[in-house]
């Protein structure tokens, strides 16, 4: 089993490249008019999660971006799907 130190050493320049990744992206969120949605409200969700000392972050930030709702809906109005929760109406 790899330490902290043997993953440190190989995967911190790629995590290190996707923080500076996501703080470009909100800093670019930040210079844009308009309101935030429910995309955004998810992600903010989502980020406290990373700092808590939890053995099951990724799965955690997975269930941020999940529709908890069990029943389907009678039609689906297109094909794909939005990344996180939409608001109820």
């Amino acid at each position: 089993m790899p330490s902290k130190q043997d993953l440190l050493d190989l995967q911190f320049i790629e995590a290190r490249h996707k923080l500076l990744d996501l703080a470009a992206f909100l800093d670019r969120i930040d210079r844009h008019p308009g309101e935030d949605d429910y995309r955004f409200a998810a992600m903010k969700s989502a980020l406290p999660i990373l700092l808590e000392n939890r053995p099951d972050r990724a799965r955690a930030v997975l269930e941020a971006f999940s529709d908890p709702t069990t029943e389907p809906i009678p039609q689906a109005s297109f094909q794909g799907a939005f990344g996180a929760p939409t608001p109820k109406h």
